[in-house]
């Protein structure tokens, strides 16, 4: 690796914000999944979490779109449940609190949140939102103010919305230059995690994670391990099962 590309990672690391993520609840389209992925890895997200709890699509072929994500899949970890109370379990386990973006439910503006402290996002799908579910489980509710006549965005849209207020409000905090959220040691091990990654072959990271009650605890983002690479021959990705022109 030469001297430039080191540097840039390591600077990549030290701006990452471990303590912010976003999950998806049953998004239609895996091309909308990639363009949030690469929202995510523009402002530091490491990780995210993706739930399917209806048959919209063969989760076990949940692949990042390589042209969408636009590389950005190499560096986000994508874990993808098909049981909604154990995706929030783990996520709580990880960020504290979970905050849902569903219309017409008591909210608050997005402007009006604190995204400095630990907080996992969530976004629902293309047709309906956030589940009735979901939102029960959520721990608040908020909106992003419109003035317009159109009343919601695309997920993917709403979701970079919402990320780069987080990144506003967390630069003033100092997060991205003096208040690193990964600690020195940290920011070590996830650079020999990056740089065996780019050692062999990246293109298994483009395939979710798949997480159930019976799986092991999830790996901090820092800690080296087995990349994930799915058995047997891999699924065509689904095409997009929305009304909406993706």
């Amino acid at each position: 690796m030469n001297p430039s590309r080191e540097q840039r990672i390591r600077q990549v690391i030290r701006q990452s914000q471990p303590d912010l993520t976003v999950i998806l609840e049953n998004i239609f389209d895996p091309l909308n999944i990639s363009a949030v992925v690469r929202s995510c890895e523009a402002v530091g997200v490491r990780e995210i979490f993706v739930v399917y709890t209806k048959a919209y699509l063969d989760r076990r072929g949940l692949k990042v779109g390589k042209k969408t994500s636009g590389g950005a899949f190499k560096w986000v970890d994508v874990y993808v449940f098909e049981d909604l109370e154990e995706c929030f379990s783990r996520v709580r386990e990880r960020y504290g609190r979970i905050l849902a973006t569903r219309l017409g439910e008591q909210s608050e503006s997005l402007y009006a949140l604190d995204l400095t402290q630990p907080t996992a996002l969530l976004f629902g799908n293309e047709d309906e939102g956030v589940s009735a579910e979901a939102l029960a489980m959520a721990d608040g509710n908020f909106l992003i103010p419109q003035v317009g006549f159109t009343e919601s965005l695309n997920i993917s849209v709403a979701c970079a919305v919402s990320l780069f207020e987080a990144r506003r409000q967390r630069e003033l905090a100092g997060f991205y230059a003096d208040k690193p959220r990964f600690t020195p040691e940290q920011q070590e091990q996830l650079f020999q995690r990056w740089e065996n990654m780019l050692v062999g072959k990246a293109w298994q990271r483009r395939h979710a994670i798949p997480v159930g009650k019976d799986s092991a605890p999830l790996l901090p983002v820092f800690v080296e391990r087995d990349e994930h690479v799915p058995g047997g021959k891999l699924k065509i990705r689904p095409n997009p099962m929305t009304k909406f022109d993706l």
